[in-house]
């Protein structure tokens, strides 16, 4: 039988985007990405109703209420149970997509979302405000196995030419899935006091369509082959996600990346952060993780209608003001995911956090002087908008997008952890103590985080090098000399290329000499 060999005539590939890596991204961002952003922004709108659910319970339960300040606390607790919650589920990353795969991981993981919108869907029917803090913990812990995995499976599937554009796709769904919970908390649809329980619940809905279709898709390639060594599944895998002729191109980064590693079993957190080779990454990791959500942005989305009342916009409209922040937060995703191939990582993270800093640091002048000059109410309400626009035009996808291209296949799952971790437990800290910082310190809260923003902007200018267009294993290479150290093995040399071969209708990896076969050949 004579032999396919997939090589381009220039011995380059450019990945083009098929339809089916399209459709996997839309599908795991959709049910997964998306309830991160949903479950973000759907506590903002009924927090009344559900204070005055858990006053009633209590009422109920022991006879009399309690304080204004412990219904805060209590519905503080609620919302930041969940990224309690997504910080468990960070630290399982790990585990799970090296037993499961990338692709089984999230599909096994949707069992959590329709256990937690059980939950918060028949609480007050059950007149239990447990079952509503249960339920977030829960979908937390969805969030936080999702919000390390797409990225990580998205970067996998992907040709390094389109790894930026597919990276921030999740990003896009996050905002989208904000928008959503914003439109649907509106008064005219779901924001009345009967529905805030169907409103909690409705993060089933995505995921069931997600459980449907996303089995039916390949596993990551990178996965079958390194780690699983399958490696008639990495083919046609391979060819399901690829135009025929980039197949031998992906195989031979693959393994060249296989030959530079000295262990493919994948390395421990503990072996990580001792590793010297990776200390710069792991650095560049917790930096650019813990600095989204230390930016502020949580303490936006989470109390959104509380800045903007405390900016004097009259209370009917601010629900409207909400949804149109909502809106442009799609906007710029969608400007940054179309933009990063062209501009690279580094402009895109550098500008967001900048423009954030200077927002946050014009909601504190804004706010200070808005009782003198009744303008400066306006000035605030641009300023969130500045915030979120910056955030999502950059610093929402990129940060994950990175921890996956800075790491090679054996360090990769515990590189989420590390970032997974840090971003949950800042997440927590930011959405527990934000209301807490804002009534003691008013106005000049907002001046922390202008400083957190300014300060990451910073280390990526200077630290950070561009990781566009670049292999898994070039990108090690540039961080190298800053390790002081150097690549364990050298790439495959030209005699030492691998073929893909057809035969007998299975594909099948053979080490052979290139100036050898190219006489044949001729």
């Amino acid at each position: 039988m004579a032999e396919e060999v997939l090589i381009e005539p220039n011995g380059k590939s450019r990945g083009h985007l098929t339809s089916s890596l399209l459709a996997v991204a839309f599908l795991s961002s959709f049910g997964s990405s998306m309830l991160y952003g949903y479950n973000l922004a759907v506590v903002n709108s009924p927090a009344q109703y559900i204070k005055d659910f858990f006053n009633q319970t209590i009422v109920r339960r022991n006879g009399s209420g309690v304080d204004e300040e412990t219904l805060t606390l209590m519905y503080s607790v609620t919302v930041s149970i969940f990224a309690i919650g997504g910080l468990v589920g960070s630290l399982t990353v790990g585990m799970q997509v090296t037993r499961f795969g990338r692709k089984g991981t999230l599909v096994h993981s949707t069992v959590l979302v329709f256990i937690a919108g059980g939950l918060m869907g028949f609480s007050r029917l059950c007149g239990s405000p447990e079952m509503i803090i249960i339920g977030r913990f829960i979908t937390g812990i969805h969030s936080g196995i999702a919000l390390s995995v797409v990225p990580m499976y998205l970067g996998e599937i992907a040709p390094k030419n389109l790894r930026g554009f597919l990276g921030l796709v999740p990003s896009i769904f996050i905002c989208i899935g904000v928008f959503i919970a914003q439109i649907l908390g509106l008064h005219e649809i779901l924001g009345k006091e009967e529905h805030w329980p169907l409103f909690l619940s409705l993060v089933v809905v995505p995921t069931f369509i997600q459980l449907m279709l996303l089995p039916w898709f390949p596993e990551s390639p990178r996965y079958l082959l390194m780690e699983k060594r399958n490696i008639h599944a990495t083919i046609t895998a391979l060819k399901w996600y690829r135009t025929k002729s980039n197949i031998q191109a992906e195989v031979e980064e693959m393994q060249e990346e296989q030959r530079s590693l000295s262990s493919m079993d994948t390395v421990s957190v503990f072996q990580l952060i001792r590793d010297p080779s990776v200390r710069w990454q792991l650095i560049t990791v917790i930096v650019v993780n813990a600095g989204m959500q230390l930016s502020g942005i949580d303490a936006i989305w989470f109390y959104t209608n509380t800045i903007f009342e405390n900016a004097g916009i009259p209370a009917p409209q601010i629900q409207y003001t909400t949804v149109g922040t909502g809106a442009i937060e799609v906007i710029a995703g969608l400007v940054g995911c179309f933009t990063i191939e062209r501009v690279g990582r580094r402009p895109l993270m550098i500008g967001g956090f900048s423009f954030m800093g200077l927002c946050c640091a014009g909601i504190t002048f804004s706010l200070m002087l808005q009782t003198h000059l009744p303008f400066m109410r306006y000035i605030s309400v641009a300023c969130v908008v500045g915030i979120i626009a910056g955030f999502c035009i950059g610093p929402a996808g990129v940060p994950f997008l990175m921890t996956g291209e800075l790491f090679t296949q054996s360090n990769r799952p515990s590189a989420y952890i590390v970032g997974g971790f840090l971003n949950w437990i800042s997440n927590f800290t930011v959405g527990f103590v934000f209301p807490f910082l804002q009534m003691s310190a008013g106005a000049f809260c907002y001046l922390v985080f202008c400083g957190v923003c300014v300060g990451v902007a910073a280390y990526v200018y200077f630290i950070i090098p561009e990781t566009k267009n670049k292999t898994f294993v070039e990108i090690s290479e540039m961080f190298a000399s800053r390790n002081a150290c150097e690549i364990e093995n050298q790439p495959l040399g030209t005699n030492d290329q691998l073929k893909l071969k057809k035969m007998n209708g299975y594909g099948a990896l053979v080490s052979v000499d290139v100036e050898k076969m190219d006489r044949i050949e001729k």
